[in-house]
């Protein structure tokens, strides 16, 4: 969660104005699909993620249920394929930024918008530590789910 609201949050306050010879050009993580993909995935995740942390509190009071399990299971696995959709997509357009691409005419901006990028990176980076947490998480889930399942 904690992951996933940090990431959230830089990518959504990440913005940078310059000026170039009287021309003033701004970069805000609005305007690439990309990077508001991943902030709204991450904000999901980390929603979601408490709310699975509620349920597990309120069935860990129930006693140990292997449906309850798989629920979490199936939750855990669909938001880390959710996160991974945002990393995925906001690297590659983050590559674009940071190197351009001679070959279709796409510059590099990070030249120019320095702050802007190492934001975003860092943002990118937390995202991935997200989608390890949530790796981990899926894999605790099922194998608790497949324990349950066989006594």
């Amino acid at each position: 969660m904690a992951a996933s609201s940090a990431s959230s949050w830089l990518m959504i306050t990440s913005k940078q104005v310059i000026d170039i010879a009287g021309i003033v050009l701004e970069a805000r993580y609005s305007y690439s699909t990309e990077f508001k993909f991943l902030a709204y995935t991450n904000i999901v995740a980390g929603c979601f993620s408490l709310l699975s942390l509620l349920f597990l509190v309120l069935v860990a009071r129930q006693g140990s249920n292997p449906t309850h399990y798989f629920f979490l299971f199936l939750h855990d696995l669909a938001l880390m394929s959710l996160i991974i959709g945002g990393c995925a997509a906001s690297t590659a357009i983050g590559f674009l930024g940071k190197h351009g691409n001679d070959h279709t005419g796409w510059m590099q901006i990070c030249d120019h918008f320095g702050r802007f990028c190492n934001t975003v990176t860092v943002s990118v980076i937390l995202s991935y530590l997200s989608l390890i947490c949530l790796l981990i998480l899926t894999i605790t889930s099922a194998s608790k789910s497949r324990k349950m399942g066989t006594v």
